[in-house]
């Protein structure tokens, strides 16, 4: 009897190898969201930032961020990325517009961008992504802490972020309008 083996349903996953190689050799197409929750006329009153230890136990804030796997579309990447991190019941609401709030270019090296990722060259699509239900922080996270704008923009938390991921935190709630 002969066996005909079923294609590969996800062909966008790479091995650790392939990825480590991919990495080396070309940019690779990242998704960002902040989470926000919003009062009743839509303004945000408070910011999810991911509290998360790094490999060598240090502490830093971030928020959620994934690939976009081969055949994904950006809105597909988006929501398994916010569900990953948030857990299924957070209730994202994506907007029905997926222009980003910011393009952030990520390199090894510090450069102009004042992004860097020490992994690789990327590129990240950021927005600002409403949720409204309750967040269950994935597992590597410490803890979700939903902050004022004026409290993720003070310079305590700001020295948390790695990366110069904190310039996009600025830039996200520039988007929204908020600070007028």
């Amino acid at each position: 009897m002969s066996t005909v083996r079923t294609p590969d349903p996800n062909p966008g996953w790479l091995n650790e190898e392939d990825l480590y190689e991919a990495r080396r050799r070309l940019p690779m197409v990242y998704v960002e969201a902040i989470p926000v929750r919003l009062d009743a006329l839509g303004y945000v009153t408070e910011i999810g930032l991911l509290y998360v230890a790094d490999e060598t136990g240090q502490f830093e804030r971030t928020f959620v961020s994934g690939r976009v796997m081969y055949r994904e579309t950006v809105r597909g990447a988006l929501m398994r990325h916010l569900e990953k991190d948030l857990g299924p019941m957070a209730l994202p609401q994506l907007p029905p517009s997926l222009q980003p709030c910011a393009v952030a270019e990520y390199f090894p090296a510090p450069s102009e961008t004042g992004l860097t990722d020490d992994r690789q060259h990327a590129v990240s699509l950021v927005y600002v992504v409403p949720v409204t239900g309750e967040c269950d922080p994935r597992q590597d996270a410490l803890e979700l802490t939903w902050l004022t704008p004026e409290e993720a923009l003070s310079d305590e938390i700001q020295s948390e972020f790695i990366g110069g991921r904190e310039n996009l935190v600025r830039q996200a709630l520039a988007h929204v309008g908020w600070g007028r």
